[in-house]
Parts: C-alpha cells; structure tokens; sequence
C-alpha cells in the first residue's frame, strides 16, 4: 500500500498515515487479516520517524482497525461492529464537515452529493440509485 504524505498539511504525520490505512480499508485495498508494514519499514519508506508510524499504529488498534501482535506485526482486523459509540463519533465529525462546508458557502445538497459520491467511490452505494435531494 502507497503512503501518500503532505509535509505541507497542518495534520499530523501519524493522522495522515491512519487516514490513508483507514481509506486502504474503506477502498477494499487492505483485507481483513492483510499484514501491514513493520513499523521500521513504513517508516523508511514514508521518511519518517518510527515513532510516527508507531503512534499510528496505537491509534489504529485503539479505534479497532488494527490487531498487533510480536510474531505476525500488525494486521488489518475485520470490519468493527457498528455501535452507537461509532455513530456518536461519525456524527460528531459530520457536523463537523457540514458546518466547514456551510462556512465556504457550500449549499446542503452539494454537500450531500458530494457524500454520495465519496460513498460510491468507495463501493457503499450503487450508481444506480438516485437520492432526491
């Protein structure tokens, strides 16, 4: 899997590594059970320090997307149950998205066409399906 870092962002190294492994996950381009990289290699190869990757990786498997162990490393774990914990966090960081997107004057239905396309590219809804916005 290709980390792709912005030393420029104002996020966090480590959050971009989670974010890229959670959207590798998302995209179906991690599998359940899929080794990741060492810690070592992943950070050879991005140019960061292992630590980054290390801290990561702890948030990974906090958030339930990673299981570590010393003899396999880390490898993706199945999907994580959809709880009322996890829709409390995704509604948190929605509000969040929609109230940024209202402050750049973007209109809900942009804004809700844009999630649908997201979520298709991701392979969550078919093309097909129309939303009456």
């Amino acid at each position: 899997m290709l980390i792709r870092l912005d030393l420029k962002s104002s996020l966090p190294i480590y959050m971009q590594i989670r974010n890229q492994i959670v959207l590798g996950i998302g995209r179906g381009e991690l599998s359940a059970g899929q080794s990741l990289p060492t810690v070592r290699r992943l950070a050879e190869d991005a140019s960061v320090n292992a630590m980054t990757v290390s801290k990561a990786y702890a948030l990974l498997k906090e958030e339930g997307y990673i299981e570590t162990d010393r003899r396999r490393g880390a490898v993706v774990r199945p999907a994580p149950v959809y709880d009322d914990g996890f829709s409390a966090k995704l509604s948190d960081s929605l509000s969040i998205l929609a109230a940024e997107a209202k402050a750049h004057g973007m209109k809900g239905r942009d804004f809700l066409s844009f999630c649908k396309n997201i979520l298709e590219e991701l392979g969550q809804e078919p093309k097909e399906e129309q939303y009456d916005f």
